[in-house]
């Protein structure tokens, strides 16, 4: 696109700004992507602290509350709410309890015992979900 004084912008469909994806048609499907890779990088970085049988699970659960949960949802306000998003986050944020929870899938430790263990790492009562 030209803009005159010999300067032109490239039109793209998609671009970051400020660590969001930004799309063409205000989908947030892009920026759930990266916030959830951005996530597990963070995660597999701290690793180690947070699958330690020294720390409590209670302390791992507020280490990953305040480092990892928080950058998975930064920005999250802005984007529009759809179910399929909600639901790959939290499909993302169980399979990481999991690990750190030391629980294989084929342990079959059902969704609702690892909500539980959610949120005792997350300090909540057992009434919330």
């Amino acid at each position: 696109m030209d803009i005159g004084d010999d300067a032109s912008l490239e039109l793209v469909d998609t671009f970051c700004y400020l660590g969001d994806m930004l799309t063409v048609d205000g989908n947030a499907d892009a920026a759930v992507e990266a916030r959830i890779r951005k996530g597990w990088n963070t995660f597999m970085q701290l690793v180690p602290m947070l699958t330690t049988k020294d720390v409590s699970l209670l302390m791992s659960g507020k280490l990953y509350s305040s480092c990892v949960h928080s950058f998975m949802l930064h920005g999250s306000e802005t984007w529009p709410d759809k179910k399929e998003n909600e639901l790959t986050l939290q499909w993302a944020e169980m399979r990481m309890i999991r690990w750190m929870c030391g629980v294989k899938i084929t342990d079959r430790f059902s969704s609702s015992e690892l909500r539980k263990t959610r949120n005792r790492l997350y300090n909540y009562s057992d009434t919330a979900t």
